[in-house]
């Protein structure tokens, strides 16, 4: 079977490989992900891999040069490989090999090979596909494993058996669960099966490169199936545990609790719809994660969480250090939308204090928006009348926000009477007064007894130091 490149927008660039590699009696061929997506008529994708039945280096120089003589080629001489950017591609070359692998690490012992050698490396049919290069067979498909029928049967299976495909490189099981997700396509029954019997094999992969695999399934359009499969298949044990801490439900006297896992996945899948923040996903993801350390039953009353929204916040910290996430701004801004995604919900009442909604806005600041995101997104109540009166609540408390903010301009608002003009005014050293008088000032602003204004705030101010015995400097 032949692919018609003709009116592919890399034809100019494949001709030239073809003109090099023919010139220096090489054989070239694209694969993996660019076949992949080209034949699904995807977005083709900035990385295009290229396989040479000799030397990977020697081809990416040649045909570098004949591009253009400045540009800088990488060399990676342990694996053969050789990598350089045209305009806006990234082109990699490697010379076809086998890879063998120990016990204890997913890094392969590689030797030459050929390209069906290099076909069977991979990590599914869909992606072991080739195309030629060479003038011979130009556009000529090589599909030595059925990747087309896959494709067509939106089907992942590993060109070898899949134990061995899996162990000796688990992160190929991350691999195929996103694949899955992303696009939507079923794991093949057997190779869902090794993947149960290999999970443990995960304990060798780097968690740097889990989380490059599990972030693109929370990035898809429905993370939902990718995140159960990680749990059918015992995979998230090593990734979240406190996740599969909220799976199941109990009853006691006939009273039961919903099922907080899965309740989280249709939160994570709502949140999906409104959002590629990749952080507020992760937010909806560990919003409850502090239920299962507070669950408790309570005579007369049933089932109770109380703080798991602040139990959950602690625990944030701790999780994105065993996950190799970011440390900075990206886990503080989760902590706080899990510490805070209860707080919108106490205040759908006709009666909110204008008080409540000032200490709101202060509170989420910046963030608001997104708080009420993930609050309207873990609405998951299948009783579309009472789903409709929630939201209508939530944009009702978002107007009456917004006409706070209007008024009253609190929204990460700075003191309006800064702490060195006190020291001035009362002629004093830094210490605990200062601190005690903005607080005053703060709390003054929020609970409405002053307005956020320069003129307000310092008479507040003479009045409150005068009960701490201090005196004003005329």
């Amino acid at each position: 079977m032949f692919i018609n490149l003709n009116q592919n927008k890399n034809l100019k660039l494949f001709k030239i490989i073809s003109e090099v590699a023919d010139r220096n009696g090489q054989s070239v061929y694209t694969v993996g992900g660019f076949v992949r997506d080209l034949l699904m008529q995807r977005k083709a994708p900035t990385d295009i891999d290229f396989v040479t039945e000799s030397s990977g280096i020697e081809l990416a120089e040649n045909i570098a040069q004949e591009i253009d003589p400045k540009t800088k080629v990488a060399i990676f001489k342990t694996y053969g490989t050789a990598m350089f950017k045209y305009k806006d591609l990234e082109l990699e070359f490697v010379g076809a090999r086998k890879e063998s692998y120990s016990e204890d690490s997913r890094k392969p012992s590689v030797e030459i090979g050929t390209l069906e050698d290099d076909q069977k490396r991979r990590d599914f049919t869909i992606n072991a596909m080739a195309i030629s290069l060479n003038k011979d067979n130009f556009g000529e498909l090589i599909d030595p494993f059925g990747g087309m029928q896959d494709l067509s049967n939106k089907i992942l299976r590993t060109p070898l058996e899949p134990h061995q495909t899996y162990s000796d490189d688990p992160l190929r099981m991350m691999r195929a669960i996103r694949f899955a997700t992303t696009l939507d396509f079923e794991i093949d029954e057997n190779s869902l099966k090794a993947i149960k019997e290999e999970a443990d094999r995960m304990k060798i992969v780097s968690m740097e490169r889990i989380m490059v695999e599990f972030n693109k399934i929370m990035l898809s359009g429905r993370p939902s199936k990718g995140l159960k499969l990680l749990e059918e298949t015992g995979l998230l044990n090593y990734i979240l545990p406190e996740l599969i801490a909220l799976k199941g439900i109990e009853d006691i006297d006939g009273q039961t609790h919903k099922d907080n896992f899965y309740h989280t996945l249709e939160v994570v899948d709502n949140i999906s719809q409104n959002t590629n923040k990749l952080w507020l996903r992760w937010s909806a993801l560990l919003h409850d994660i502090g239920k299962a350390p507070t669950k408790k039953f309570v005579e007369g009353i049933g089932w109770t969480f109380h703080g798991h929204e602040f139990v959950g916040s602690k625990q944030i910290k701790n999780i994105f250090k065993r996950l190799k996430l970011p440390l900075g701004a990206e886990q503080k801004y989760v902590e706080k939308l899990v510490r805070m995604h209860a707080r919108p919900i106490a205040l759908i009442t006709d009666d909110a204090s204008d008080s409540a909604l000032r200490r709101l806005l202060f509170d989420s600041g910046e963030d608001m928006e997104d708080l009420f995101t993930l609050c309207k997104s873990d609405i998951t109540t299948k009783n579309y009348s009472k789903q409709t009166r929630f939201k209508k609540n939530f944009e009702y408390v978002a107007q009456k926000i917004k006409e706070v903010e209007e008024k009253d301009q609190v929204r990460n608002f700075q003191p309006p009477i800064s702490g060195e003009e006190i020291m001035e005014m009362f002629n004093l050293k830094p210490g605990k007064e200062i601190g005690i008088l903005k607080e005053k000032v703060k709390e003054a602003i929020l609970e409405g007894d002053i307005k956020n204004d320069k003129d307000e705030a310092r008479s507040f101010v003479i009045a409150e130091a005068e009960k701490l015995g201090l005196t004003l400097i005329k």
